[in-house]
């Protein structure tokens, strides 16, 4: 009697689960690092101005030390600390590669 071989799956070969569920939450994250990464635009060329013309735009447009300019900065801030979050994460991919 002729048998047939089945070809054997190697567990090694098939992807795994979490990887595929993962990625709906990354769409999330890439949102997230894109929008700290326009904040972290807006903060560094707003300290440019200043710098180079000694002009805070955020503070001539929604007065100095007033709660819309306080938010901008503290969210400009958190979008920095962020940024350092994705520095490290990076860096950790990078050595891993």
């Amino acid at each position: 009697m002729a048998t047939m071989n089945a070809p054997t799956i190697d567990r090694r070969q098939t992807p795994d689960r979490r990887s595929v569920e993962g990625d709906h939450a990354s769409g999330a994250i890439i949102a997230l690092d894109y929008i700290a990464m326009a904040l972290m635009i807006i903060g560094g060329l707003n300290w440019a101005m200043v710098g180079l013309f000694q002009v805070d735009l955020v503070a001539t447009l929604f007065g100095p030390a007033s709660p819309p300019a306080r938010l901008i900065y503290v969210m400009v801030g958190v979008a920095a600390l962020w940024g350092v979050y994705l520095l490290g994460k990076l860096a950790s991919n990078n050595g891993r590669s």
